[in-house]
Formats: structure tokens, C-alpha cells, sequence
């Protein structure tokens, strides 16, 4: 009997006979695997070409902007030469402008770029090769400082250059808007003989203030005899100016107001241009000449600044509203030649001077009024008639002058101690006593009020009291001061409202605060600025008494 095969299976089941029955399965397993590994590794690699791929593309990306950058500088270096140019006129129908290239105009044709009619003269702008107007660019910020000497109406100046080199100008835009005023300092290109923008000198600005005063005369207390003087000589010719040239009359020029300091000067003077203003067309300016800061070391400078002060007042008064120039300190400036007591400054300020105030006579609404505490030391020239015509001494004030000086200071609606509302029934009636309190003390004559002891060369000796040496500021400082010590007493104690120890305090620390003032300058001088009269004074003493308290 013949052995037969054995069947067996494998773990899967199949049927082996002897060998495997299905030898294709085993080489499918492997095949698929080989696959697997294969597409894996292909995967992989796609990877690293993608990422290899990106870097690629971003350096070519970089050299290609490289290249650009390289070809735009090469092309610039290729470029021709670009000019650059002012605008004198514009056409802006033709599209052509007439424009100056270092000193030589030429007419150019505007670019398609360039808006015409936004060029003005002025205006600084490139052109190509082609002589075309490309586009615009800032002005340049720098140039040659000239000053205006006249203006014209047909847009031109005439300016004092380097060297007071006359020349005429013609005006920037920027200046046709806005046009300058005689004395006024404009950058300019003198090659392009065009002024192309102003430029602030704030030290003339300074001197020359333009103010329309608030003060009225009856801000100013004591002084009712001078205020009717200067109205009779300066308002009657501005506000009635046909009953002048009826009675062939010619108005003052000038009017010169001297004093000891303090006095109201200054305040007469505002009040006169405030009242001008009020009777005319509702407006007056006021220019206010600081002196002593007219002065300036430069050789014709301060004679420039003189110039410029009344070509301003000449160019306000031109539109009729009146005009008051007012020199303060007046001595300062306008020294007498040759005296030898400053410089030798006056010899051309003064005649600088002389020949501005005698060319007012061309206007109708300008009056100049000086100030001075020295009315010695002023040149003769200028004081004589047709010049300052009207001279008014501004002197102390007497006991009705020191009450209404203190009546605008001391006033019913200032909060009144209780007390002194009691005592006199009402704040006007504590006002007054207040008032009668101060003047009691300033002029009664007594040994405790002594200050000044003056020796003259005639041997004649003369005591000064306080009531000699009193002014406006001096009554004004006394009430401050109460004022001040009423605050402080409502602070610290909580008493509220002026006392009449306030008032007594302020007046004895007044009194003592100036008590030594006379011995720091020349007894003469001294007297002289005090307002005091007579033969010269050859020496002075300052009387040191035990003040009441």
C-alpha cells in the first residue's frame, strides 16, 4: 500500500501539499512592503526638494529686487544734471514760467507733473535737462536780510541792502499777501532781485508798542490843571481840525510833560490817546518808546530804530485814526550835543530826531509827546517852538491832589473792617476816613516827618518833608501795602477787611524805605530829579528821625 501525502495547514489556514500550495501571496506581502518603504522615501525626498525649492525662490526673489536697486541707481547716475530755479511770473495758460537760474532768466515750459497754477513767484522749483519744470521743493530758509525804505503799488519795495545799498525789490507771493511796512526786515535774494519772506526783529517790536489804551483822565487823580493844558493842545486840533484852518492856526507837534518821577507822566499820556480814540473814530494807538532801549552800540542803529518808529506811526495815522508817540525818559536819548555827559550818540540821534518830528507836519493825526525827570539835560533844539511845542510840568501833588489819587485806590466796594463800617456808618464815609488819615499823615509838618536837609551855594538851607517828596506811585505803594497786610491778617487771624492800622503801618514803612534813598546819588542831581528849585544845591543830609508808631 502506496504512503499518501499528508495534508496540513498553515497558521492562515490554507492547505499545504508537501510545499505551499499559494506561493503567489508571500511575493505579493513582499512587493507591498518594498512599495510602502519606497513611497516613503520618495515622500521624504519631495520634502527636501519642496524646501530646497522655496530658499531657491526666495534668493532669486532678493537678487531680483538687488538688480532692480542696482538698475534705478544706474539709471540715476545716467541721469543728466537737474537746476534749480525761482519763479519770477507764471503763465498759466501757456504753461511756461519765467524763472531765474543763478542770476539769469529764462523762460521754461511747466511739466505735466506740475500743476500750473500752483506755482507762484517765489517758489523754488527743479527743471530737467530739457529746461522743464519737474516739481517743487521747499524755499531755501537762508538769504540776505534787507530793510524796507519805501513800498510801492505795483508790488515792489525799495530796501537798504549791505552796505545801505539801495535797491528795488519785487515781492514773493508770500509777501503780496501780506504786504511789509517801511522799517520792516525781509529775507531776500539779491541775484533774483526778489524779497522772499519777513523776518522778525522782536527787539523793534518791543520798542514800538501798539497799544490802544484803557486809561482815561478820570484814572488820574490831582492833576486837573495839567490834564486841561494838554487837552487844549492836543484835542482841540484833532477833534476840531477845520476850526484850526479857519483861525489859520498850526497844531502843536509835540508837547513835553516833566516832573519828578511818579507823577502821572506816563498814565497823561495813554489818557490822551485813549480820549483821541474816543472822539474820533472810536480808535487811537498809543506807541510806547522804551528810551534807553532805543540805544545801540552798532554805528546807526539806533537812528535806523528812530526811523522805523515813525514810519509806523506815519503808516497808522494814514488811515486816520490818531496816533501818539510817547518817549519815555526822554533825557536819555536826546541828550544835549557836546555836553559831554554820555557818548557821542546824540550828535546823530538828536538831528535824526529833529528831522522826524519836522516831517510830521506832512500828517494830521500825529503828535509826539516826550517825558523826562531832567528837562535840563534835553538838547535845546528839540524843545524849541514847532518842534515840542507845548511844555507841561507834572509836579507833586498837593493835599487835594493826594486825596484823589488815594480816592481811585481806596474805593467803597474793598472789603472795610467791621469796626471802621461802625464807626462812620457806611463803606464811602470808612473810605474817606481812611483817605484823611493817610494825607494827615504824609503832609502835617513835624519833626518825625523830616527827610532831607538841602545846603545850596547861596548858604540859604532848606528842609524837605515827606509832604515834598510825595507822588502818585508813592500814594499807590502806601495802599498796596495796606492791602497786602490785610490779606495777611485774614490768612492768619481770620479779621477781615481794611483798618486804619493797616494804613498807618503802610505809610511809616513807606516813609522808612525811602529815607536813604538821596544819599546814593550827586545832591544836585538829586534835587533836580526831586523836582526841587533854586541855586544849585552843594551838599544834603538825610535826616534820620524816630518815625511815630
Amino acid at each position: 500500500m502506496k504512503d499518501e501525502p499528508v495534508e496540513c495547514k498553515d497558521s492562515e489556514g490554507e492547505t499545504l501539499l508537501g510545499v505551499s500550495r499559494n506561493p503567489s501571496a508571500k511575493v505579493a506581502r513582499d512587493v507591498s512592503a518594498d512599495v510602502t518603504d519606497r513611497l516613503h522615501e520618495l515622500t521624504e525626498h519631495a520634502g527636501v526638494l519642496s524646501r530646497k525649492n522655496t530658499h531657491l525662490a526666495n534668493a532669486l526673489r532678493a537678487a531680483r529686487q538687488e538688480l532692480a536697486a542696482l538698475h534705478e541707481d544706474i539709471k540715476a547716475l545716467q541721469l543728466p544734471p537737474l537746476a534749480h530755479a525761482t519763479v519770477l511770473a507764471v503763465d498759466v495758460t501757456a504753461r511756461t514760467a519765467d524763472v531765474s537760474i543763478a542770476g539769469r532768466r529764462h523762460r521754461v515750459g511747466v511739466g505735466p507733473s506740475v500743476v500750473a497754477s500752483s506755482l507762484h513767484p517765489g517758489d523754488d522749483v527743479v527743471l530737467n535737462e530739457h529746461l522743464v519744470i519737474t516739481s517743487t521743493c521747499p524755499s531755501p530758509r537762508f538769504g540776505e536780510v534787507v530793510t524796507v525804505k519805501e513800498t510801492y503799488d505795483d508790488g515792489t519795495v525799495l530796501v537798504l541792502a549791505r552796505h545801505d545799498e539801495e535797491q528795488v525789490l519785487t515781492l514773493s507771493a508770500v509777501l503780496t499777501d501780506r504786504r511789509p511796512r517801511v522799517g520792516d526786515a525781509l529775507v531776500a535774494d539779491l541775484a533774483v532781485r526778489m524779497a522772499l519772506r519777513p523776518v522778525v526783529r522782536s527787539e523793534v517790536e518791543e520798542l514800538v508798542l501798539e497799544e490802544v489804551p484803557d486809561v482815561g483822565y478820570g484814572d488820574i487823580g490831582g492833576l486837573g490843571e495839567q490834564i486841561e493844558l494838554i487837552r487844549d493842545a492836543v484835542e482841540l486840533p484833532f477833534l476840531h481840525p477845520d476850526l484850526y484852518r479857519e483861525h489859520r492856526l498850526t497844531p502843536p507837534r509835540g508837547v513835553l510833560l516833566y516832573g519828578p518821577p511818579g507823577c502821572g507822566k506816563t498814565l497823561i499820556a495813554k489818557a490822551v490817546a485813549a480820549s483821541l480814540g474816543a472822539g474820533g473814530r472810536g480808535e487811537a494807538y498809543f506807541l510806547n518808546i522804551k528810551g534807553p532801549q532805543l540805544l545801540d552800540k552798532y554805528v546807526g542803529e539806533t537812528e535806523r530804530r528812530i526811523r522805523v518808529i515813525f514810519a509806523r506811526a506815519r503808516e497808522k495815522a494814514a488811515t486816520g485814526v490818531p496816533v501818539v508817540v510817547f518817549f519815555d525818559e526822554m533825557d536819555s536819548l536826546f541828550r544835549t550835543r557836546g555836553s559831554g555827559r554820555s557818548s557821542d550818540v546824540e550828535t546823530t540821534v538828536v538831528p535824526q530826531m529833529l528831522a522826524e518830528i519836522d516831517g510830521v507836519d506832512e500828517l494830521d493825526n500825529v503828535v509826539v509827546i516826550g517825558a523826562t525827570n531832567r528837562e535840563d539835560m534835553i538838547d535845546p533844539a528839540i524843545l524849541r517852538p514847532g518842534r515840542l511845542d507845548v511844555k507841561i510840568r507834572i509836579g507833586r501833588p498837593d493835599r487835594g491832589g493826594a486825596a484823589e489819587i488815594l480816592a481811585t485806590y481806596l474805593t467803597p466796594d474793598l472789603p472795610i473792617s467791621q469796626e471802621l463800617l461802625a464807626a462812620h456808618g457806611s463803606a464811602q464815609g470808612a473810605v474817606d476816613a481812611l483817605i484823611d488819615q493817610v494825607v494827615e499823615a504824609l503832609y502835617t509838618r513835624r519833626r518825625a516827618t523830616e527827610m532831607v536837609e538841602l545846603t545850596r551855594s547861596d548858604g540859604q538851607v532848606e528842609i524837605l518833608h515827606v509832604a515834598d517828596l510825595v507822588s502818585g506811585a508813592m500814594l499807590a505803594n502806601i495802599v498796596d501795602r495796606a492791602k497786602k497786610a490785610a490779606v495777611k491778617d485774614l490768612v492768619t487771624s481770620g479779621r477781615r477787611g481794611l483798618t486804619q492800622e493797616h494804613l498807618h503801618r503802610a505809610v511809616i514803612e513807606e516813609i522808612m524805605e525811602n529815607e536813604g534813598l538821596p544819599a546814593t546819588v550827586h545832591p544836585d542831581d538829586w534835587a533836580r530829579v526831586s523836582g526841587r528849585r533854586g541855586a544849585p544845591v552843594t551838599s544834603m543830609t538825610v535826616l534820620q528821625r524816630l518815625r511815630e508808631e
